[in-house]
């Protein structure tokens, strides 16, 4: 039996007040006077405090993310292109020594996704897939501003491409270095902050029930689920590091095993209907009883607890063509219907099965 070589987030700081070091990070890479730094940050910190403290110097190049809608192919190719023509006007072709990646889970994506396609010829939606990825990414660093995708510590940037929505799977994806600071996670809109912690939530349900379990995922599971409950059922006071370690931990655990039904099915209400990843998970699972019923109602009382409403009959008025292309979306996302039925998945994921569970939504 072959193992996984399993490839980790190298090097990370973790703690209050911890992004202010992140000058101290940037300045081991920057060798020569015109070594530059892209930061990619996500626009809801613009003219914001956060804003202020960004360590950019005079030939670095700072861009306000628009993630309006989840990642797409098309605009990682437009900021690899914008990147591109900084750095022949300023420096002669030559590429930053360091990517930035500083919001949500998209923000964070992006910063992966840039990194790699500086170093790989081609539109990214050549490489949506597992391992087609050929060159080393430029370095890059990962900061967190909401936490629960799991994206800081994950080998995937998911990307919505022309006809797929399907990560850049590469142990060369992985950050090379991520700031968790807790202070950061203040202000965050309480849906969104719900949403995505709840990311966290069901990557631990479903990796914990899944076929590829094994103890490595299982001890990072099981602790980043225990973190989960104590934010989401018991508001621990220190709720902000709680999540963003739970969020580490659950895709520390999710890179040694896999997600499951929810995801295949989410990225589907993503592809189709546009549904943000945390909130299309969500949707999705709360049709999940058979697959997950311990999770499921654990997860209704944190919908009650914190007084969130999910969106119903979300399907019902869906075009024939447009409930096939989600069919066809989640039905090809093989390793998470392995990881839920075994090798023998595809005699189970019929397009009845799924047709029924997306009209539940």
């Amino acid at each position: 039996m072959k193992f996984r070589n399993f490839k980790t987030v190298p090097k990370m700081i973790f703690g209050r007040g911890s992004f202010d070091q992140l000058d101290d990070v940037l300045a081991d890479e920057r060798q020569q006077p015109n070594d530059f730094v892209v930061f990619l940050v996500d626009q809801v910190h613009k003219n914001k405090p956060l804003a202020e403290r960004i360590p950019a110097q005079s030939q670095d190049m700072v861009i306000w993310l628009d993630v309006t809608d989840e990642p797409k192919t098309t605009y990682v190719d437009a900021l690899t292109l914008k990147v591109q023509r900084f750095a022949s006007q300023n420096n002669e072709w030559k590429n930053p020594v360091s990517v930035v990646g500083l919001g949500g889970g998209s923000a964070l994506d992006l910063g992966k996704a840039v990194a790699l396609m500086l170093t790989n010829e081609g539109g990214s939606a050549s490489y949506q897939g597992w391992d087609l990825i050929k060159n080393p990414a430029v370095h890059h660093v990962g900061i967190p501003t909401i936490s629960g995708t799991g994206a800081e510590a994950s080998r995937t940037t998911v990307l919505t491409g022309p006809d797929k929505k399907l990560g850049m799977n590469s142990d060369y994806t992985v950050y090379d270095q991520i700031i968790m600071d807790p202070d950061l996670l203040q202000g965050v809109p309480r849906d969104q902050w719900f949403y995505t912690g709840m990311d966290c939530y069901i990557h631990n349900i479903e990796a914990l029930n899944g076929t590829y379990i094994n103890e490595f995922a299982r001890a990072f599971g099981e602790k980043s689920l225990d973190l989960c409950n104590q934010v989401f059922l018991r508001d621990h006071p220190d709720s902000d590091e709680k999540l963003m370690m739970a969020s580490y931990m659950g895709g520390q655990s999710i890179a040694y095993s896999q997600v499951g039904a929810c995801h295949a099915l989410s990225y589907g209400l993503s592809y189709v209907m546009g549904y943000h990843h945390g909130i299309g998970n969500c949707i999705a699972f709360d049709v999940l009883d058979e697959f997950y019923p311990e999770g499921v109602k654990t997860f209704r009382e944190m919908l009650k607890k914190h007084n969130i409403t999910l969106p119903k009959g979300i399907t019902k008025n869906l075009s024939e063509a447009d409930m096939d292309k989600m069919i066809r979306t989640a039905s090809g996302l093989a390793p998470l219907w392995e990881n839920v039925y075994g090798a023998n998945w595809k005699d189970k994921v019929t397009p009845e099965l799924l047709r029924d569970l997306y009209s539940r939504m």
